[in-house]
């Protein structure tokens, strides 16, 4: 064919270079590599307005949101009301068990 590069539109895939998946936190609206930040689940079977609890695995059923391994980002969260509205739960969530945990691992 004339003037038909059959690469053309191919993208250069070597050296094959991959990227880590990049979530944002909810408390502070940074990205980071998804390894570095705690996966969330609202739990709505477990209280009223919904328990947030911790998912280490990342393989707990329903909406998850992720946050850095601190205190201080939980804080920011509750405060602008984002868990309650990444995991789309009613009213205010219990995050005490959330708290605990991250106190826990050593991090403020």
């Amino acid at each position: 064919m004339r003037g038909h590069d059959r690469t053309a539109g191919r993208l250069d895939w070597s050296p094959m270079t991959r990227t880590p998946p990049v979530r944002t936190c909810v408390g502070c609206r940074k990205r980071s590599a998804k390894s570095d930040l705690l996966r969330v689940v609202g739990d709505d079977a477990a209280a009223p307005q919904g328990l947030v609890v911790v998912d280490e695995q990342s393989r707990k059923p329903g909406r998850g949101a992720y946050l850095h391994l601190s205190l201080d980002c939980l804080d920011q969260a509750e405060r602008r009301r984002a868990l309650q509205r990444a995991l789309r739960l009613v009213g205010t969530p219990d995050t005490a068990a959330l708290r605990a945990w991250i106190a826990a691992q050593g991090r403020s």
